[in-house]
This record gives structure tokens, C-alpha cells and sequence, in this order.
């Protein structure tokens, strides 16, 4: 079999350009497009290295929080023992001041006591000197 091959593609092919000013044109189109997407990338690298750095910063300033971390909690077992014997004697103290308290509790009801004790002798002493200033000289 035998195909004819017509004329019609390759006069559309057939511009007023020459093929190779067209290939260098079309060269220079994807050229521009790669340096398009070159700069397009150099911005992504740039802002990736913009979070790289600010990530290098986060990680110095967790590494300090941690070392401030352990140097506070180191702090907090020397200082454990000290806290613990306060504490120990803070509750003491409050047991004897309560312990205090009733004790002085005690000691004023016993004064209180004894005051209207004298009281009430006073008042029969004085009841007895106002019946003797009152009875007639013998």
C-alpha cells in the first residue's frame, strides 16, 4: 500500500521564520521559564533557611531552658531536706502553742476561780466587820 503524502503539513511548518530561529526561540521561551522557576526555588531556599535559622534559635533557647530546668531542680533536692525540717517545725511549734494555750487557758479559769473566791471571802469579811461596827459597845 501506498500513502501520498501531501504538502499541506509541511507548508504549515514552513513559516516565515526558519526552523532554527524558531527551535532557538522556543529554547530561550523554556529557558526563561527554568530561570523562572530557578528564582521561584532560590525564593523557597531562602525562606527555608530564614526557618532554619529561627529554628536553630528555638532549639539554643530549649537547650537553655532545659539546663535552667535541671540547675532549679537540682536546687529543689538540696533544698528538700531544709523545707522538710521547716515544715517538721512549723508543726511543732503550732502543737506547743496550742499546748500553750490550754495550759494558760487552765491557769486563767484557776485565777478567775481563786479571784471570786476572794471575792466572796471578802464580802463575808467585810459582812462580819459591818455587824461587829454595828453592835453596841459593851
Amino acid at each position: 500500500m501506498i500513502t501520498v503524502v501531501s504538502d499541506q503539513n509541511t507548508n504549515e511548518m514552513n513559516s516565515k521564520r526558519p526552523f532554527e530561529e524558531r527551535m532557538f526561540a522556543r529554547f530561550d521561551a523554556v529557558d526563561s521559564r527554568f530561570d523562572s522557576v530557578d528564582s521561584r526555588l532560590d525564593a523557597v531556599n531562602s525562606a527555608i533557611r530564614g526557618l532554619d535559622s529561627r529554628l536553630e534559635v528555638l532549639e539554643v533557647r530549649a537547650d537553655d531552658t532545659n539546663l535552667w530546668l535541671q540547675k532549679l531542680e537540682i536546687r529543689a533536692y538540696d533544698t528538700k531536706p531544709i523545707w522538710e525540717q521547716a515544715l517538721k517545725e512549723i508543726i511543732e511549734t503550732k502543737r506547743e502553742i496550742l499546748e500553750t494555750r490550754r495550759e494558760m487557758s487552765k491557769r486563767l479559769d484557776r485565777i478567775d476561780a481563786m479571784s471570786l473566791e476572794t471575792r466572796a471571802d471578802l464580802r463575808d469579811a467585810e459582812d462580819r466587820l459591818a455587824k461587829i461596827e454595828d453592835q453596841p459597845d459593851q
